[in-house]
């Protein structure tokens, strides 16, 4: 085992432990590793060029998640923000040490770190790669659901917010996604 398959394996052996579960295919699978899988799986169509770095850094964006749970702050825009950062933080922290174990050296470190904790998006193609990756998954994955318990004017706005982080290839990417017609119309609507 190289030492990218090492960091892989390891990743997926904490995202296996999520207690939340998701049913695909009728199986049960930890709600964060199904997560991480379908980051690789996007950056692989979206970027095969992609660094060994960008590799880890969307297998490890959600890294143990749920042990920071949302309703530890408060469920207002500022409680969300600080939530997030923390998220972030935590996320690039185990990425690191699973690198280290691993036997990555300082440099692919630092940029797996830099990319999870998304700095520099707009400026820095990478993290605008991930940005983009992050985005096409939550549009595939996540956004009927997501519509399906908001109003539609709530649904627009988050559409708006995600399209303004996403870069030009990214936005062609999005309009090919396998939407439902209700869900293609609000991205139209969102969109125009």
């Amino acid at each position: 085992m190289n030492k990218f398959q090492k960091a892989i394996s390891l990743i997926d052996q904490i995202n296996a432990e999520d207690p939340i579960k998701e049913e695909v295919l009728g199986k049960e699978i930890a709600k964060e590793l199904l997560y991480s899988i379908r980051m690789t799986e996007k950056l692989d169509q979206f970027d095969p060029e992609s660094s060994e770095a960008m590799q880890l850094a969307v297998r490890a964006q959600h890294i143990g998640r749920w042990k920071i749970p949302r309703s530890d702050y408060p469920m207002d825009r500022v409680g969300y923000l600080k939530w997030r950062e923390e998220l972030k933080k935590m996320h690039a922290d185990m990425a690191a040490e699973i690198l280290v174990e691993a036997g990555y050296d300082d440099e692919t470190i630092e940029k797996t770190k830099f990319l999870i904790r998304k700095k520099q998006l707009k400026t820095d193609p990478d993290t605008q790669t991930m940005e983009d990756v992050i985005c096409l998954v939550f549009l595939e994955y996540y956004f009927e659901e997501f519509a399906a318990k908001h109003e539609s004017a709530k649904v627009i706005d988050i559409l708006q917010k995600t399209w303004a982080k996403m870069s030009e290839k990214g936005h062609r990417a999005a309009l090919q996604l396998p939407f439902s017609p209700s869900s293609l119309e609000l991205v139209k609507e969102a969109i125009t």
